[in-house]
């Protein structure tokens, strides 16, 4: 049986073996077969492969699959026939996984296939744009929301989105925070370095702390034992990825609610954790922070325009520190506005731009 003749399941199996790799280099060859998978993430482009593509063309040879059968599948999904919900996101996650799983076959020295199928497809209708974010008010009650004694969910939960409001980092970049990972918190410079493998742009984040967040840190690690800020309630390890969104929403089972989500119990219009980075840069352009800086506290591509390119060894250091300084006034300015908004004293860990910003 030649290569081509197994199964798309089979072949699925053998790229996420490969995805995952057996790196000698530190780790540096794993992160460069995840990009192989098409997604941000080499976890999220497996996940889509699994529900979208083996269901459907899991048992069928490999190099049997066409464009028909890909398009078919990415048609099915947009009108929420196959996978869930209508989606035209989920479409094109599905598009890319598959690109990046039959590309993968198509290399020299394999062969599976002699050419990927996710080619000359149609083109999927435009996304439409999330622009959901929390008002002056939704804040306040959110924020004292999450103070909650009776909420059903992990303190240590409702502290990583309040976390996330104050530092505009997504969910998978600090749910993770180990202690090892902060810097300088008793100093004028507190910072948390993010590890390219959380990051979306698989690069290191080194995202400036205000002295907000500084105050969740300090509350989050209950103990001088604790390793990971955000621990779960199991131990001291990282909670699942899922557990804020699913704290926003709630559970259900079969159907039926089990646990309320955050939001309904009170009172908001549903909101994601995204929405939280999208309100606090929402935040920071009404505070006049330009939008390049703004951008950079997200870990946005910023647009040409926006960067200013120097070549030599010397800026790039220079860029570096500068940014450093953008990031850490856009994000003082976010916490001091923050304070206004929810009515808090203001605290000696605040720091002096957070101050002054307030005054």
């Amino acid at each position: 049986m030649t290569g081509a003749s197994f199964s798309v399941l089979a072949r699925f199996e053998d790229f996420r073996s490969n995805a995952k790799g057996q790196s000698t280099d530190g780790g540096h060859a794993c992160v460069e077969r995840a990009h192989i998978c098409g997604s941000g993430s080499p976890r999220h482009g497996a996940s889509h492969l699994r529900r979208f593509l083996s269901p459907r063309l899991g048992k069928k040879i490999a190099s049997e699959v066409t464009k028909h059968d890909i398009a078919t599948l990415s048609n099915d999904i947009v009108a929420g026939k196959h996978g869930g919900k209508a989606s035209v996101s989920n479409a094109r996650h599905m598009r890319r996984a598959a690109s990046g799983l039959f590309n993968w076959a198509a290399e020299a020295g394999r062969d599976y296939v002699t050419a990927s199928p996710c080619v000359n497809l149609p083109k999927l209708d435009p996304e439409h744009a999330r622009t959901r974010v929390l008002s002056e008010e939704e804040i306040r009650i959110f924020w004292h929301g999450l103070d909650r004694e009776d909420l059903p969910w992990d303190r240590k939960t409702c502290l990583a989105l309040k976390f996330e409001l104050v530092t505009m980092l997504r969910s998978g970049e600090l749910l993770a925070a180990h202690r090892d990972e902060l810097f300088d918190l008793d100093g004028e410079h507190p910072r948390f370095d993010v590890p390219l493998k959380r990051v979306k742009k698989r690069r290191v984040i080194q995202q400036p702390l205000s002295g907000l967040a500084v105050e969740i840190i300090r509350e989050a690690l209950a103990s001088d034992k604790q390793q990971y800020v955000f621990a779960s309630p199991l131990g001291d390890m990282p909670m699942n990825r899922r557990v804020m969104a699913t704290a926003l929403r709630g559970t259900k089972v079969k159907g039926k609610l089990e646990t309320p989500g955050i939001y309904a119990l009170l009172g908001l219009r549903p909101f994601t954790p995204h929405d939280l980075r999208r309100t606090a840069a929402t935040l920071a352009g009404d505070l006049g922070f330009d939008d390049a800086w703004i951008a950079k506290c997200l870990d946005h591509a910023a647009s040409m325009k926006q960067e200013q390119i120097v070549p030599s060894v010397t800026g790039k250091v220079y860029n570096h520190s500068k940014r450093m300084k953008e990031k850490r006034a856009v994000l003082d300015g976010v916490a001091a506005e923050l304070r206004r908004i929810i009515r808090q004293s203001v605290p000696a860990t605040q720091t002096e731009t957070e101050r002054r910003l307030a005054a």
